[in-house]
């Protein structure tokens, strides 16, 4: 009878949860409505990104007499002013987004984390590096771009460059304000008294923190990124034609609104979509991390 009682209270008691609790968090934020909506609509749009040339194989520069047609099932977005169609270039403007993100933040994740944690070989040399990235964060975003890509030239390498400069500081920030708060945890102190290396102290326990912020914050970086990419390519400094970007189909598009308003609204309405995908999934680590 004890021994029931006993089997019975065990079967009852709460299952110890085993595995990695930032893989548990990452797990409860792709199950949340959130997570789901966000990374079905991210899913949708690199897939079509990847199979743009199976689906298009005409490529995006295909052109034909007929311009400036409205909205069809043939063309959904219409034609642009040399007949070429305005989805079709969409899909490839998208798929040249999310290769700039795809390169630049995790360049800029990279390179702000290690920087934030050159505090760890003292305190001189981690505030010497803030004050270089608050150097960096003191530019307006544009004006940061464009500077680049006057130096380097307008294409998709200047861009990449302008994106992970602009990234890079709050990877940084983040990484130095973790750095800061473990380093006064009693287990680090406890590490430090018994002569572990500063190398080990930062693999076993200040790295794993600090890459937990970063995930967070690179789909953050995307979302940022690909405004940043928009906005230069509008102003003409960023992908150069026949080549398409999201952003640079609203700077040839604004000439055709009032003519053909499709022509803006497409690929302005992918544009927000991704965004959307994103904005959801970072929201969703976001409430993963804080529990709720």
């Amino acid at each position: 009878m004890t021994a029931q009682a006993t089997t019975a209270s065990a079967d009852r008691a709460p299952r110890r949860r085993t595995g990695n609790p930032l893989l548990r968090r990452y797990a409860r934020a792709f199950r949340s409505p959130r997570g789901v909506i966000g990374a079905s609509i991210i899913a949708v749009l690199v897939l079509l990104s990847l199979l743009a040339p199976v689906l298009f194989p005409g490529g995006f520069d295909q052109q034909t007499r007929d311009a400036l047609l409205a909205p069809s099932l043939q063309h959904f977005f219409g034609t642009d002013e040399v007949g070429r169609d305005i989805f079709v270039r969409t899909i490839y403007g998208a798929r040249v987004d999310l290769s700039l993100v795809f390169v630049a933040v995790p360049i800029a994740a990279v390179l702000g984390t290690l920087l934030g944690l050159v505090g760890i070989l003292g305190n001189a040399a981690g505030a010497a590096v803030q004050r270089g990235l608050d150097v960096i964060v003191g530019f307006p975003s544009l004006i940061l771009g464009i500077s680049v890509t006057l130096v380097l030239g307008a294409g998709w390498t200047a861009l990449v460059v302008a994106l992970a400069i602009y990234s890079t500081p709050a990877f940084g920030r983040l990484a130095r304000a973790t750095l800061l708060t473990q380093q006064n945890r009693d287990y680090v102190q406890a590490a430090r008294m018994l002569g572990t290396s500063k190398a080990s102290i930062m693999t076993a326990h200040i790295l794993p923190h600090t890459l937990d912020t970063a995930v967070t914050q690179a789909v953050v970086a995307v979302v940022s990124s690909i405004f940043l990419e928009s906005s230069l390519s509008i102003v003409g400094l960023g992908i150069q034609p026949p080549q398409p970007s999201l952003g640079a189909l609203l700077n040839s598009g604004a000439r055709y609104m009032q003519q053909l308003p499709s022509y803006v609204l497409g690929p302005a309405a992918v544009l927000l979509i991704l965004v959307l995908g994103f904005s959801l999934l970072a929201d969703a680590l976001n409430r993963a991390g804080a529990g709720r």
